[in-house]
């Protein structure tokens, strides 16, 4: 849409989307999504957005519990971003991850929704024990491109610009961006989509910052593992999900002020 003018925006994804790393679950979670839908909201103040996105999905889950329902909302603009997830499986497809991309992309934009997504970072720059995923980060968003190609889905490209890997956009747990992260985030998709008022300036690097020494960045390595790795790994094994129990913060579409009120608890809790 050239002007810039959308009036409903639904944002599919995993923790990203939702927010996580931007606020918590007591105070609220803000995250790129909400932040997107207020550079929006400034230029159309009509704006409704929901948000649909779930932290833990996998692709194939997004596609089959979120795209239905996003699709209902008849949207005018859709970010999909995810991926991630399977990244970090044992057992990773990028063909099959994409393709799950892909049918939301054509489902999407055949609906009449403008789409837009973006690719993923160097994770080896952001967690050292995380270089061997680099080919696959690299496979995965190739495949991206191409699929975005395909429909016609502008593309965010994070993944070209050293700023991404910046240990000051990401969280402690190197798997969520930051507040100045979701900020710059944001800021990407916005000039994916020519939205009016937005520019490159989230390209720019930040001020430089002292190099930690040898001793110091190993023993960071070792809190990292100890504090995220390791738990994480532990609900693999036993075939649990930070999104078990969870659903979208924000189901329907709302003025942008609005609050969505969630449904009674059923006494069912999350897990870890």
């Amino acid at each position: 849409m050239p002007s810039g003018e959308y009036l409903r925006y639904v944002a599919l994804g995993d923790s990203q989307t939702e927010g996580l790393g931007d606020g918590d679950d007591t105070v609220g979670l803000r995250g790129f999504a909400d932040r997107l839908a207020e550079h929006l909201a400034a230029v159309s103040p009509g704006l409704q957005y929901a948000n649909l996105a779930v932290r833990g999905r996998v692709a194939d889950q997004v596609r089959a519990e979120q795209l239905g329902p996003a699709l209902a909302l008849r949207p005018d603009l859709a970010t999909v971003v995810a991926g991630v997830n399977d990244l970090l499986r044992p057992r990773f497809n990028a063909a099959q991850v994409a393709g799950h991309l892909e049918a939301i992309f054509a489902a999407l934009t055949a609906a009449g929704a403008h789409v837009v997504t973006l690719t993923f970072p160097d994770v080896g720059k952001i967690a050292p024990l995380a270089r061997p995923l680099r080919s696959r980060v690299s496979d995965l968003n190739i495949r991206i491109r191409a699929a975005a190609a395909r429909h016609g889905v502008a593309v965010a490209e994070t993944a070209r610009h050293a700023v991404a890997t910046d240990p000051r956009l990401w969280t402690a747990d190197r798997l969520h961006a930051s507040p100045l992260g979701h900020e710059r985030i944001a800021a990407a998709l916005a000039q994916a989509i020519h939205l009016p008022g937005s520019n490159d300036a989230w390209t720019l690097p930040l001020p430089p910052q002292a190099v930690p020494a040898g001793w110091q960045a190993a023993a960071a390595e070792l809190r990292w593992t100890a504090a995220f790795l390791g738990p994480w790994l532990g609900r693999r094994l036993l075939g649990q999900s930070s999104g078990d129990g969870r659903t979208a913060k924000r189901p329907q579409l709302l003025p942008l002020n609005a609050t969505h009120v969630p449904p009674a608890d059923t006494g069912q809790r999350e897990s870890s």
